[in-house]
């Protein structure tokens, strides 16, 4: 899978589950490319949500939100996610 296709993918996904006001995906993969284990086939994430929704759940379970949407991916496209809700 490409990047940018990725990135669509993780916008559409969280979207449609969550209500968001801003939702920012940068790909952020060459902080690992020197990594034992780099695997070119998966990506690293900076994921940036601004939601009064996430917002109003305890960090601990916005995060599982985000992760579960995501378990696919994380699965077979995403080594590594940094996630900021605000």
């Amino acid at each position: 899978m490409e990047i940018n296709d990725l990135i669509k993918i993780v916008n559409k996904k969280i979207s449609s589950k969550i209500k968001c006001e801003k939702i920012l995906v940068q790909d952020k993969t060459f902080l690992h490319k020197r990594h034992k284990n780099f695997d070119p086939k998966k990506f690293h994430l900076k994921i940036a949500i601004k939601s009064l929704e996430l917002n109003s759940k305890k960090k601990i379970d916005a995060n599982k939100c985000i992760f579960a949407i995501l378990k696919q991916e994380l699965k077979d496209h995403i080594h590594s996610i940094q996630l900021f809700i605000n």
